[in-house]
Protein backbone atom coordinates (compact mmCIF):
# COMPACT_ATOMS: atom_id res chain seq x y z
CA UNK A 1 0.00 0.00 0.00
CA UNK A 2 1.57 3.73 -1.24
CA UNK A 3 2.33 5.86 1.91
CA UNK A 4 0.37 8.83 2.53
CA UNK A 5 0.02 11.77 0.30
CA UNK A 6 1.71 15.09 2.32
CA UNK A 7 0.12 18.58 1.48
CA UNK A 8 2.50 21.33 2.86
CA UNK A 9 3.67 24.73 1.49
CA UNK A 10 5.95 24.95 -0.68
CA UNK A 11 9.70 25.72 0.05
CA UNK A 12 11.84 26.71 -1.95
CA UNK A 13 14.58 23.95 -2.28
CA UNK A 14 11.06 22.57 -3.68
CA UNK A 15 11.30 25.23 -6.57
CA UNK A 16 13.29 22.86 -9.13
CA UNK A 17 10.75 20.42 -8.73
CA UNK A 18 7.42 22.37 -9.11
CA UNK A 19 8.96 24.17 -12.04
CA UNK A 20 9.58 20.60 -13.87
CA UNK A 21 6.31 19.32 -12.79
CA UNK A 22 4.43 22.75 -13.81
CA UNK A 23 6.17 22.36 -17.17
CA UNK A 24 5.93 18.36 -18.07
CA UNK A 25 2.25 18.35 -17.01
CA UNK A 26 1.30 21.21 -19.30
CA UNK A 27 3.30 20.48 -22.09
CA UNK A 28 1.83 16.79 -21.69
CA UNK A 29 -1.62 17.92 -21.66
CA UNK A 30 -1.20 19.25 -24.72
CA UNK A 31 -2.11 23.02 -23.24
CA UNK A 32 0.97 24.71 -24.93
CA UNK A 33 3.50 23.15 -27.99
CA UNK A 34 6.67 23.98 -25.75
CA UNK A 35 8.29 25.36 -22.58
CA UNK A 36 9.66 28.74 -24.25
CA UNK A 37 6.04 29.92 -24.60
CA UNK A 38 6.04 33.19 -22.44
CA UNK A 39 3.43 31.57 -19.95
CA UNK A 40 5.05 28.72 -19.54
CA UNK A 41 8.03 30.78 -19.09
CA UNK A 42 5.75 32.84 -16.72
CA UNK A 43 4.49 29.26 -14.26
CA UNK A 44 8.04 27.76 -14.03
CA UNK A 45 9.28 30.93 -12.10
CA UNK A 46 8.51 29.65 -9.10
CA UNK A 47 10.30 32.13 -7.11
CA UNK A 48 8.28 34.77 -8.41
CA UNK A 49 5.34 32.88 -7.78
CA UNK A 50 6.13 32.05 -4.38
CA UNK A 51 6.69 35.83 -3.41
CA UNK A 52 3.62 36.98 -4.95
CA UNK A 53 1.27 33.79 -3.81
CA UNK A 54 0.75 30.79 -1.58
CA UNK A 55 2.09 27.14 -3.09
CA UNK A 56 1.61 23.86 -1.38
CA UNK A 57 3.01 20.74 -2.69
CA UNK A 58 1.87 17.17 -2.78
CA UNK A 59 4.77 15.18 -1.25
CA UNK A 60 4.90 11.04 -1.00
CA UNK A 61 7.72 9.27 0.76
CA UNK A 62 9.79 12.67 -0.09
CA UNK A 63 8.88 13.05 -3.73
CA UNK A 64 6.88 16.07 -5.04
CA UNK A 65 4.11 14.54 -7.08
CA UNK A 66 2.63 17.81 -7.58
CA UNK A 67 1.58 22.06 -6.62
CA UNK A 68 -1.16 24.22 -6.17
CA UNK A 69 -1.29 27.88 -6.10
CA UNK A 70 -3.95 29.62 -3.90
CA UNK A 71 -4.78 33.42 -3.76
CA UNK A 72 -7.70 35.72 -2.84
CA UNK A 73 -9.21 38.87 -3.92
CA UNK A 74 -7.16 41.16 -4.97
CA UNK A 75 -3.26 38.95 -4.78
CA UNK A 76 -1.29 38.82 -7.78
CA UNK A 77 -2.39 35.59 -8.85
CA UNK A 78 -5.81 36.28 -8.49
CA UNK A 79 -7.37 36.01 -11.94
CA UNK A 80 -11.31 35.41 -10.71
CA UNK A 81 -12.08 35.62 -6.90
CA UNK A 82 -14.74 37.31 -5.30
CA UNK A 83 -14.42 38.72 -2.24
CA UNK A 84 -15.95 35.34 -0.57
CA UNK A 85 -13.63 32.84 -2.38
CA UNK A 86 -10.20 31.03 -2.26
CA UNK A 87 -8.97 30.38 -5.86
CA UNK A 88 -6.83 27.65 -7.12
CA UNK A 89 -4.77 27.58 -9.91
CA UNK A 90 -2.35 26.39 -11.51
CA UNK A 91 -2.92 22.65 -9.93
CA UNK A 92 -0.26 19.89 -11.26
CA UNK A 93 0.93 16.51 -11.03
CA UNK A 94 3.66 15.02 -12.48
CA UNK A 95 2.64 13.18 -15.35
CA UNK A 96 4.57 9.89 -14.55
CA UNK A 97 2.40 9.79 -11.11
CA UNK A 98 -1.01 11.24 -12.55
CA UNK A 99 -3.78 9.34 -10.81
CA UNK A 100 -2.15 8.45 -8.05
CA UNK A 101 -4.71 10.40 -5.79
CA UNK A 102 -2.30 13.49 -5.36
CA UNK A 103 -4.61 16.14 -7.55
CA UNK A 104 -7.51 14.69 -4.94
CA UNK A 105 -5.70 15.07 -2.01
CA UNK A 106 -4.37 18.66 -2.97
CA UNK A 107 -8.14 19.30 -3.85
CA UNK A 108 -9.25 18.18 -0.58
CA UNK A 109 -7.03 19.82 1.64
CA UNK A 110 -7.73 23.09 -0.07
CA UNK A 111 -11.51 22.95 0.57
CA UNK A 112 -10.27 22.16 4.35
CA UNK A 113 -7.87 25.22 4.37
CA UNK A 114 -10.79 27.30 2.75
CA UNK A 115 -13.04 26.59 5.29
CA UNK A 116 -10.58 28.21 7.94
CA UNK A 117 -10.33 31.13 6.29
CA UNK A 118 -12.67 33.87 8.16
CA UNK A 119 -14.77 35.20 5.15
CA UNK A 120 -14.43 32.45 2.98
CA UNK A 121 -17.12 30.69 1.41
CA UNK A 122 -16.46 29.24 -1.58
CA UNK A 123 -13.39 28.12 -3.36
CA UNK A 124 -12.91 28.66 -7.48
CA UNK A 125 -10.64 27.89 -9.80
CA UNK A 126 -10.22 28.25 -13.75
CA UNK A 127 -9.77 25.59 -15.90
CA UNK A 128 -8.89 25.05 -19.44
CA UNK A 129 -12.18 23.96 -22.29
CA UNK A 130 -10.64 21.11 -23.33
CA UNK A 131 -8.89 19.67 -19.92
CA UNK A 132 -11.13 16.80 -19.25
CA UNK A 133 -9.14 14.95 -17.00
CA UNK A 134 -9.26 17.90 -14.48
CA UNK A 135 -13.41 18.80 -15.23
CA UNK A 136 -13.62 15.01 -14.09
CA UNK A 137 -11.37 15.57 -10.74
CA UNK A 138 -13.21 18.78 -10.53
CA UNK A 139 -16.43 17.24 -10.52
CA UNK A 140 -15.65 14.28 -8.40
CA UNK A 141 -14.64 16.42 -5.86
CA UNK A 142 -17.86 18.46 -5.66
CA UNK A 143 -17.47 21.74 -7.97
CA UNK A 144 -19.84 22.94 -10.20
CA UNK A 145 -19.93 24.70 -13.29
CA UNK A 146 -20.63 28.18 -12.95
CA UNK A 147 -20.49 29.18 -17.22
CA UNK A 148 -21.44 33.18 -16.79
CA UNK A 149 -18.34 33.58 -14.76
CA UNK A 150 -16.01 31.94 -17.76
CA UNK A 151 -13.39 34.51 -19.45
CA UNK A 152 -10.94 34.37 -21.83
CA UNK A 153 -7.69 35.46 -21.63
CA UNK A 154 -6.91 38.68 -21.84
CA UNK A 155 -5.09 39.16 -25.73
CA UNK A 156 -6.50 35.71 -27.09
CA UNK A 157 -9.16 33.62 -27.44
CA UNK A 158 -8.42 31.13 -25.13
CA UNK A 159 -11.79 30.44 -22.92
CA UNK A 160 -11.21 28.81 -19.61
CA UNK A 161 -14.27 27.62 -17.53
CA UNK A 162 -14.92 28.63 -13.77
CA UNK A 163 -15.67 26.08 -11.46
CA UNK A 164 -16.94 26.77 -8.01
CA UNK A 165 -17.89 24.89 -4.29
CA UNK A 166 -19.55 25.94 -1.86
CA UNK A 167 -18.51 25.89 1.05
Amino acid sequence: MPSQILIRPAVPADYDAIARITRDAYLAAGYFDDADHPYMLQIQNVAQRAADATIWVAERDGTILGSVTLAVEGEPYADIALSDELEFRMLVVDPSVQRSGAGKAMVQAILDHARTLPGIHAVALTTGVSWESAHGLYRKTGFVRTPERDWLVPGTDIKLLVYRQEL
